[in-house]
């Protein structure tokens, strides 16, 4: 009794077909999700303005008080005003919302 080299070979080969079929669902999966997040970035940055309550990438609050080209001035405490990058803001936050202090 030997082994069935002919019936292991298409099981491989079976077993990668299903897997390239599942890497390729994942992948359209993740360039969608990839898309429609960079679409709501595009918002933030077209929708800023002085007096905007934004959100940084690493979780800090902050209004703008100031605007240029590539960088965005932004309170962040009283009489504390810090530059960034227009492209460290992660969202706008709802005026009404209110967060600990």
């Amino acid at each position: 009794m030997g082994i069935n080299w002919e019936v292991i070979g298409w099981t491989c080969v079976t077993l990668a077909v299903i897997m390239g079929i599942i890497g390729m669902i994942l992948a359209f999966i993740s360039a969608k999700n990839v898309r429609k997040r960079r679409e709501a970035l595009g918002e933030v940055h077209t929708e800023l303005k002085i007096g905007s309550k934004i959100m940084f990438a690493g979780g800090i609050y902050g209004r703008v008080v100031g605007i240029e080209e590539e960088t965005v001035n932004v309170e962040v405490a009283k009489s504390t005003v810090i530059q960034i990058s227009r492209f460290a803001i992660q969202a706008l936050v709802d005026s009404g919302e209110q967060r600990a202090k």
